[in-house]
C-alpha cells in the first residue's frame, strides 16, 4: 500500500528530483520507506531526505512510497538489466508468494510486450510502471479501481497515484489514466494503447432463480478472493441491501468480521443499521457525528478527492469516517458494496431512462455508469481510504461478476418504469442467503442522505449565505489556489 510516481524529462535533464517531489505529495499514502529506480540503480531509504542525499541523476525514473501495512516487500523490483517494476495494489485471487512477484514473472524477459498480458490476465485493483532504459511502460487495471493520473508540459511527462502530485509541478492538466490501457512514455510524450475493456455482451434469457443462484456463487468466490490474504475484515455497513449482502458474504469467508457504520446524531438509519447488524449476528462499530465534525472533515476530504464536487464530497465524508474507524480498531481492509447500483439498476435515475427510452435506454445508462465508475467513484473512495492506511476492496467489481451481471436481462433488475425497489435479482440473492426481508426489501437511500451529511453540508453553506456549490468551491480554491481559474 502506498503511491507511485514516474517521470521522463523531455530535455534529458534530471527526472529524479521530480519523482521525489511527487512522492512527497503522496506521503500520506505510505511513509515507512521509499524507493527510486533509474536505468542504472535502485535505491531504498527510510525517508525522502535520505533519497535526496544520494544525489541520483537520471532523465527517466520511477519511485514509490510504501506502508508496511499489507505490504509485500521492497519495490520497485529489479526485473533484469536496466529494468525495474513499481506495482501498486493487489491481484484477486492473491498470489501464493506476492502479487509483485506474480506480475514480475509474467513480464519476464520481455516486459514491454508482456505488459499487455498483465492487464488481460489478472483481475485486481492495481497500477504499475515498468522502467526501461529510454522509456516507461505503465498500465492500469480493467475497471480503474486503483487511481493513476498523468500529465505533461514542454519539459516533462509524469504519472502519479493522485492528481496533487502532478499539480505540485505546475502541471494543471492532470488526467485520469484510462483503465485497461497501457501507456508508453518517452522523451516525445505519451502514447496509449487500448488492451482490454468492460464488455457489453448480448443479454441471455434466464430465470431469476437460476440467475440468483449463479450470482451468489460468483459473489462468494469474489469475496473469498478479496479476503484470502488478511485475517480480519471490516465492512462499510448501512444496513441496506448491498452492504448486507457483502457482510454476509464476508462472514462466510472469514471469522473476524466487523461492520462499520457512521452518521449524524439522530439519523434513523443508524438505528436501522444496528437492528440489521443484530439480525445478521455480526458485531457493529457505530460512530455518531455532528455538523461540527462535518465541517472539521471538509478541508481534508476535499484535499483528498481533488474535486469541488458537492455530491462527491457528500459521499466521501462518510467513507472517510468509516475508513478512519476501521483503522483505529486495527482493521486495514474495508469491503464495500460499490458497483451494485450500476450493475443491478439501483439508482432512481434509471427509472427515468426506462420511462423515456425503454429497456435499452436503461441498460445503456447502467453500462455507461459502470464504465465511468473509475472517475465518479473508485478514485474518490480509494484516496479517502488510503489516507487512513485502509485498502478498499469491492466484491461486486470482479470480472466474472460484472460479465454475468451485464448479460442479465434488464427485467431481472428493473421490473418496470415504476419499480420503486429495483435490483430484483440481487434481492433474490439476499433472500437465498437468509437475509431478513426488512433488509432485502429496503428501498435505496444514497449514503450522503442516509448519513445526514448532505443536510449538514447545506446547513453549513446556509450559515454563510451561500449555495452548497459555491460553499464547496470556495473551500476548494483555498486548498488548491493555483487551480482557481480552472
Amino acid at each position: 500500500m502506498g503511491g507511485i510516481a514516474a517521470a521522463v524529462n523531455k530535455r534529458s535533464e534530471d527526472a529524479v528530483s521530480t519523482v521525489l517531489l511527487m512522492l512527497q505529495e503522496l506521503e500520506h499514502r505510505g511513509a515507512d520507506f521509499f524507493q527510486v529506480a533509474t536505468p542504472i540503480s535502485t535505491v531504498t531509504a527510510k525517508s525522502l531526505q535520505e533519497l535526496e542525499n544520494q544525489k541520483l541523476f537520471s532523465s527517466i525514473a520511477i519511485g514509490q512510497n510504501f506502508s508496511r501495512i499489507l505490504s509485500e516487500g521492497s519495490q520497485p523490483m529489479i526485473l533484469g538489466k536496466d529494468c525495474a517494476l513499481a506495482f501498486e495494489g493487489h491481484l484477486f485471487p492473491p498470489s501464493q508468494t506476492s502479487d509483485t512477484d506474480e506480475v514480475a514473472r509474467e513480464l519476464e524477459s520481455k516486459p514491454q510486450r508482456n505488459a499487455e498480458h498483465v492487464i488481460k490476465k489478472f483481475d485486481g485493483s492495481y497500477t504499475f510502471a515498468i522502467l526501461l532504459p529510454n522509456k516507461i511502460v505503465a498500465g492500469r487495471d480493467l475497471f480503474g479501481t486503483y487511481p493513476l493520473y498523468f500529465g505533461q508540459n514542454e519539459t516533462i511527462c509524469v504519472m502519479a497515484s493522485e492528481r496533487k502530485a502532478v499539480w505540485t509541478l505546475g502541471i494543471r492538466n492532470a488526467k485520469s489514466f484510462p483503465p485497461g490501457n497501457l501507456a508508453k512514455i518517452t522523451f516525445k510524450g505519451f502514447k496509449f494503447k487500448h488492451v482490454d475493456s468492460v464488455p457489453q455482451p448480448i443479454q441471455k434469457r434466464i430465470s431469476i432463480e437460476k440467475a440468483a443462484h449463479h450470482l451468489h456463487d460468483l459473489l462468494l468466490r469474489s469475496t473469498m478472493e478479496r479476503v484470502l490474504d488478511v485475517e480480519k475484515i471490516a465492512v462499510a455497513f448501512s444496513g441496506g441491501l448491498d452492504s448486507s449482502v457483502v457482510a454476509v458474504l464476508a462472514k462466510a469467508c472469514t471469522k473476524r468480521v466487523i461492520l462499520v457504520t457512521v452518521g449524524l446524531e439522530g439519523q434513523p438509519e443508524l438505528r436501522f443499521a444496528e437492528t440489521a447488524a443484530k439480525s445478521l449476528e455480526l458485531p457493529l462499530q457505530i460512530q455518531t457525528c455532528t455538523i461540527a465534525d462535518v465541517e472539521s472533515a471538509l478541508k481534508r476530504v476535499l484535499w483528498l478527492i481533488e474535486e469541488p464536487d458537492a455530491m462527491k464530497l457528500g459521499v466521501a465524508i462518510p467513507i472517510f469516517w468509516a475508513a478512519r474507524n476501521a483503522s483505529k480498531i486495527g482493521y486495514h481492509v474495508l469491503l464495500a458494496g460499490q458497483g451494485a447500483d450500476e450493475l443491478f439498476g439501483g439508482y432512481h435515475k434509471y427509472l427515468k431512462e426506462y420511462a423515456r427510452g425503454g429497456v435499452e435506454a436503461a441498460q445503456k445508462s447502467m453500462f455507461q455508469d459502470l464504465v465511468m465508475s473509475y472517475e465518479t467513484n473508485f478514485q474518490r473512495d480509494n484516496s479517502v481510504c488510503a489516507f487512513h492506511r485502509v485498502e478498499l476492496r469491492l466484491p461486486f467489481i470482479d470480472r466474472e461478476v460484472v460479465r454475468f451481471a451485464l448479460r442479465l436481462p434488464v427485467h431481472l433488475k428493473i421490473k418496470s418504469a415504476q419499480d420503486s425497489l429495483r435490483k430484483r435479482v440481487l434481492r433474490h440473492v439476499a433472500q437465498n442467503m437468509s437475509i431478513p426481508k426488512f433488509i432485502a426489501g429496503k428501498t435505496k437511500k444514497a449514503v450522503q442522505y442516509a448519513t445526514g451529511v448532505d443536510r449538514a453540508l447545506r446547513e453549513l453553506a446556509r450559515r454563510r449565505d451561500l449555495t452548497l456549490k459555491d460553499y464547496v468551491k470556495g473551500i476548494f480554491e483555498k486548498i488548491y489556489p493555483t487551480l482557481k481559474d480552472e
